[in-house]
């Protein structure tokens, strides 16, 4: 069956209910569902069911969109609090750490090349090219992967791991392009290729750092009656930041990543909105993108090259990887052995290395399928292999730490221009010996009971409400420690 305008509409639904339906299943069993909406579209592929997309062209452009809405919702979500200290590692791992990681891995391809048990024979420009494609840790594979299993890390290490993924992309699209560039030109020097990174990264974090105040300016300046058009406006800013910035031959993805983090730790209007908009947005788009590569991809040709893919696969893992990271992390004694180990392990490849190959792919270099195709055997293994086991790793290097509370049992939130808190506390047995009503109670200074929930009723306060052990208080506090008048408990 063709893609059609009859029936694009009813494929499309299908493959989103089925990829959630097998997510929500996987996610039982510890399997990153971003890989089961990958083998969803392989199901219903060529080599499945028989739906035919074979556009190399058009999978790019969803793959550039889809990576621009992720980029920057991972920004918005990187606190820069918590990248401040490790803002240097994190820095070194997603540049340093990507060009090692391309470099090592070439020089393995480059070296199995050839020899009478392997099926490929690749010049060292084109291995080069290979690994380049894969050197970057998948943003998308990462940020679901720890926010889906809700892991907490200590010594800083997820924080370190988001800004790695969130902001080795770049450096590995560049990579990608440059050696494109240098294989079918065969005239740039290494003062051009210095010239070209040097401009990308300039261009790219600068535009991404005015574009995000222009957005945070007009999201907090425009008055616009309608409160859902607010996140529209957002996704707007998205995607003029990467095409703007790409027009003015800058780096777009590091640009919208950059605007993302502005966005993200300036206040803005409605941002809770917003921020459920994104978030569903990322979502749908990592199907998408992830349905339209499986979708791609003819499984019978990985077959061919599944010992050599494989043999690459695990060379990157077990070694390319972790050498890259303790290189790359060598000036910072802070980070410790099993950080740096963990660190190695959680090198997921994803949808973004499966996107980077498709640009040989469309340049016409030589050998571009027989890349496409290994990057992609080496995508399911990464996931197969480090996406099921990342939280095995942090328990097994005693890297996991207790989640933190946040929010509260009642799930209410604050507009984020109210200076308020609010918190939950559940009434005891001891409690109650000393006070049985809100007005006897010796609530702190500056909180005020908003509401009680008992079982699943919930009680408006009043003074002379009558308390019971389980009853849950929400709270109502002033930020910042500041003291007012003792509040009065009654309605």
């Amino acid at each position: 069956m063709t893609f059609t305008a009859e029936n694009i509409l009813l494929v499309g639904s299908v493959l989103l209910f089925v990829s959630i339906v097998a997510g929500k299943t996987g996610y039982r069993f510890g399997v990153p569902a971003l890989l089961l909406f990958l083998v969803v579209g392989m199901l219903f592929g060529s080599d499945g069911l028989g739906f035919q997309f074979h556009n190399a062209d058009e999978a790019q452009f969803i793959g550039m969109v889809a990576l621009s809405v992720i980029l920057f919702s991972g920004g918005m979500d990187t606190k820069f609090r918590e990248i401040r200290p490790v803002l240097a590692p994190g820095i070194a791992l997603s540049t340093a750490g990507v060009l090692l990681t391309a470099f090592f891995t070439g020089v393995f391809i480059w070296w199995i090349s050839g020899m009478s048990w392997t099926n490929i024979c690749l010049p060292f420009t084109t291995s080069l090219l290979l690994a380049a494609t894969m050197s970057s840790t998948d943003s998308a594979s990462v940020f679901a992967i720890l926010r889906s299993q809700r892991m907490n890390l200590k010594h800083n290490l997820r924080p370190m791991l988001e800004l790695e993924s969130g902001s080795n992309d770049p450096m590995a699209y560049m990579l990608t392009i440059v050696l494109i560039q240098f294989i079918q030109s065969e005239g740039m020097g290494a003062g051009s290729i210095a010239l070209s990174f040097l401009v990308q990264f300039a261009i790219g974090a600068a535009g991404g750092y005015v574009l995000g105040k222009l957005a945070i300016w007009m999201l907090n300046k425009l008055n616009i009656d309608n409160q859902s058009l607010y996140p529209i406006l957002l996704l707007a800013f998205v995607f003029f930041t990467f095409s703007f910035t790409n027009l003015l031959k800058g780096n777009g993805y590091l640009a919208v990543y950059i605007a993302g983090i502005m966005v993200g730790n300036n206040k803005i209007m409605h941002r809770r909105q917003i921020h459920t908009f994104m978030d569903g947005l990322t979502w749908l788009f990592q199907i998408i993108m992830f349905l339209c590569l499986g979708l791609l991809v003819n499984p019978h040709e990985m077959i061919e090259v599944a010992v050599v893919a494989l043999l690459i696969g695990v060379f990157m893992i077990l070694v390319g990887r972790p050498l890259s990271v303790f290189l790359s992390l060598l000036p910072f004694r802070g980070v410790t052995t099993k950080s740096r180990l963990f660190v190695s392990w959680v090198g997921l490849r994803g949808a973004v290395p499966i996107i980077f190959a498709t640009y040989p792919v469309v340049a016409g270099v030589e050998g571009s399928n027989l890349i496409f195709n290994i990057v992609f055997f080496i995508t399911i293994l990464s996931l197969v292999i480090q996406g099921t086991t990342v939280s095995a790793a942090a328990r097994l290097l005693g890297l996991s730490a207790p989640l933190p509370k946040t929010g509260n049992a009642f799930g209410v939130e604050l507009p984020e221009e109210i200076d308020s808190d609010l918190s939950d506390m559940t009434v005891t047995p001891e409690m109650l010996s000393e006070a049985d009503t809100l007005k006897d109670m010796n609530l702190p200074r500056g909180t005020l009971v908003m509401i009680v929930k008992r079982g699943d009723e919930f009680l408006i306060p009043n003074g002379t409400l009558k308390l019971k052990a389980g009853d849950k208080l929400l709270l109502i506090s002033e930020r910042n420690g500041r003291e007012g008048k003792r509040p009065v408990n009654l309605t």
